[in-house]
């Protein structure tokens, strides 16, 4: 089977086509660096016959090895030798993304250019001469668009002709004054035995540092060939533009070709609003809340607030009462959803508890059904619903190239510090999932840059910790009087702060380095596409079954067994005899007072400490088991235990704080193992516990005890202006030694 990769710019739509050509679950994100690693998949044309392996390369924008993507697209078209490489270009930016093709053309490889989101430019008026372009480049050229699926199978009907006949690479730079010079340099290649002379020769003129480590001798025989001054790289980077200018640009026709250029884009007149310096974070957390109030409130749009009557639907309906709106106001979207699983699982288990009970089940029996399918794992897929909805809007804001925009509007914060904005891009993507998050570190420039990026990427509440969110934002509204929407907002805003300081905090201590300046592009807006938009649903929904369906009841079974079972293996009935003398319960009222700090502890939580205690240890494992934990201890009934364990507001937000900002989960660990430089995970992990152990103490001191902010703000602001003037300090005595 023949291998295409697919190459091109961030966001020219190169993953939207790999997902057209393969119906692969690939994630289609929206700002630079989403691909970190290249993705394999098949294409079976209907129509043409065409069989290949598609390989989807990091999305860059040149060859030169300034970036982890750009060297990984490098080397595989070097040393893994494709059949043929499909040059995704889009066409409404034809001038930037030449660029790169100018370099693909000179290795000795067959290409063909797919000009991409030809919908988009036919919207504008705009045509491209496909034939002259054609000409002008030496290599086929056929118009698509992936986001319609149009033109994909005369796209690979055309692929697999061109990759049946070997190309040998020439560049655009032998067409200008320096030709004599890049001539010089090839036959120095060509004479060395080389694969690919042309490229490499270039390459060696802009004195590229893998391809002088790679091959030495030539290196030096090219430096006595290359007048001296003369830095090749900045003349080849503006010749290149010169000649796509001058000969490229000239084939894109049509009234409106001239005046798009001067004429500001829809994307450009919503950047002036959405990107304004003043006005971008605001907005930012009004669309948060907005996302909030449609997902958690109990009175969308204020109705019951202002006075409207309600009356609660399906009054006296045991399992569906409130559905759609109660005698507080309308419930969201979210709030629904979790009403009508709420009502189906307990109809379900009602039926199933009394068809154990006909069948003469033993009482353990129905116990630890009860206890493990209903109150536990039915009461976790509970969670799904919000989360469904929460990751719907997240996606939608993702794909429509939102996201990228708040990605830039923080760099300019984080710039203020000495931070790459280039950072905080996979700490949007701890929104969904840390895993992947921590992954996509691998784009980042440095070590350091790396090491503080995962560990702040734990302070992301994810989609896992949206089951702990969910739960517990019921048992504050329903105990506490506090509204669900601004509770779950809220850790969402303290998580964002406390990133960010914390990254701040390490740059200016333990992680200091000059981080290098960061480019990063802004795409155009659009409407998601509905497919890839369901693909990433669904590839969320299925993650969070697949957990529940493993992690989560294996660990309902192990809590349940040994919150039934006695040192010596005996069965006891908690409802009758309560939790004492139990395995788990002797072991979570030990390391109780470890807690108490924090307002949950045996001083505070009293008989129940043990139960906090012992959720937040196997919430380690993963952040669903949290609230699991104490559904299963409490028999599905977490208010009415909440209130009877006599915590406080206080130490119970400590609780949530704890946990959501503690270490993420046993797979996030694995992850960071293997993204960090070697040595830094046993400080990562003590980072983690450390700081989240201080953040429930603050929390808890300040809601229970608000005076205590007298003493705690102080030492905090002391703490970071020490670091800003330990960093200063450092920074002077560095110049002073390079001066």
């Amino acid at each position: 089977m023949k291998t295409f990769a697919l190459a091109g710019n961030p966001n020219s739509g190169k993953t939207t086509l790999f997902n057209a050509l393969t119906g692969a679950t690939a994630y289609v994100g929206n700002w630079p660096g989403v691909t970190v690693e290249k993705r394999e998949g098949k294409y079976k044309g209907k129509k043409n016959g065409v069989e290949a392996k598609i390989v989807d390369l990091p999305g860059i924008y040149s060859l030169s090895p300034y970036t982890p993507e750009e060297v990984i697209s490098r080397n595989f078209i070097l040393d893994e030798k494709p059949d043929l490489v499909i040059d995704v270009i889009d066409a409404t930016n034809l001038e930037r993304n030449l660029y790169l093709t100018t370099q693909l053309l000179e290795i000795d490889v067959p290409v063909i250019v797919a000009l991409n989101m030809n919908d988009v430019l036919e919207k504008q008026g705009i045509s491209i001469d496909v034939k002259e372009l054609e000409k002008t480049l030496g290599v086929p050229v056929v118009l698509v668009s992936a986001l319609k699926n149009e033109g994909i199978d005369e796209l690979l009907s055309k692929a697999d002709k061109v990759s049946n006949t070997a190309r040998e690479g020439s560049s655009v730079l032998e067409k200008t004054e320096h030709a004599e010079l890049v001539k010089k340099a090839v036959e120095v290649m060509k004479e060395a035995g080389i694969a690919s002379p042309t490229f490499h020769a270039i390459k060696m003129l802009e004195k590229d540092e893998i391809e002088e480590t790679n091959h030495p001798e030539e290196a030096k025989r090219i430096a006595g060939v290359l007048p001296e001054g003369v830095e090749f790289d900045a003349i080849s980077a503006d010749e290149r533009y010169q000649y796509i200018s001058s000969n490229c640009s000239i084939h894109r026709k049509g009234e409106k070709a001239e005046r798009a250029k001067e004429k500001l884009t829809l994307s450009d007149k919503i950047d002036k609003v959405l990107t304004i310096r003043w006005a971008g974070i605001p907005i930012f957390l009004v669309i948060l809340l907005i996302v909030f109030g449609l997902t958690f409130s109990e009175d969308l749009f204020f109705l019951g607030r202002m006075g409207v009557p309600f009356t609660p639907c399906f009054e006296g309906n045991p399992y569906f009462e409130g559905l759609f709106w109660t005698d507080a106001g309308i419930n969201s979207p979210g709030v629904m959803l979790m009403g009508l699983w709420e009502g189906f699982s307990g109809w379900l288990g009602d039926l199933m508890n009394q068809g154990l009970e006909a069948a003469g089940a033993a009482s353990w029996a129905i116990g630890f059904i009860d206890s493990v399918i209903i109150d536990g794992v039915f009461a976790v897929i509970g969670f799904l619903p919000q989360i469904l909805v929460l990751y719907i809007f997240f996606s939608i804001l993702e794909d429509s190239g939102y996201m990228a925009r708040v990605a830039f509007i923080f760099d300019r914060i984080f710039r203020k510090v000495g931070l790459s904005g280039r950072a905080f891009i996979p700490m949007l993507m701890g929104y969904g999932c840390g895993v992947p998050a921590m992954i996509n570190t691998r784009t980042l420039n440095t070590d350091k840059e790396r090491v503080q990026t995962i560990r702040a990427i734990a302070f992301f509440p994810c989609g896992a910790k949206m089951a702990l969110l969910s739960a517990i934002a019921g048992v504050l509204a329903e105990n506490f009087g506090l509204n669900a929407v601004l509770i779950s907002y809220s850790f969402y805003i303290v998580g964002l702060v406390i990133a960010i300081l914390s990254v701040i905090l390490m740059h200016w201590t333990t992680q200091r380095e000059k981080v290098p300046p960061f480019i990063m592009e802004l795409p155009a807006y659009h409407l998601p596409q509905f497919r890839a938009l369901m693909i990433h649903i669904w590839d969320k929904v299925k993650h969070y079954l697949k957990k529940v369906s493993t992690i989560v009841v294996i660990s309902a079974i192990f809590i349940w067994a040994f919150t039934h079972l006695t040192w010596g293996w005996a069965y006891v009935d908690p409802e009758e005899t309560g939790y004492a003398g139990t395995v788990l319960h002797d072991l979570s009222s030990w390391i109780s007072p470890l807690f108490t700090p924090m307002g949950f502890g045996n001083v505070q939580a009293g008989a129940s400490a043990w139960a906090y205690s012992l959720s937040s240890i196997t919430g380690i494992v993963a952040k669903e088991v949290v609230p699991e934990t104490l559904e299963v201890i409490s028999g599905g009934n977490l208010e009415a235990f909440v209130a009877a364990s006599g915590i406080t507001v206080g130490g119970f937000y400590a609780f949530v704080m704890f946990n959501l900002m503690t270490i993420p989960c046993f797979a996030s660990i694995g992850t960071a193992k293997a993204e960090l430089p070697k040595g830094t995970l046993k400080w990562t992990l003590l980072f983690w516990v450390g700081a989240s152990y201080l953040l429930g103490i603050f929390t808890y001191i300040t809601i229970d005890f608000t005076w205590t902010l007298a003493i705690t703000l102080p030492v905090i602001i002391g703490v970071f202006v020490l670091a800003y003037f330990y960093n200063k300090k450092k920074t002077e005595k560095e110049e002073a030694l390079k001066a």
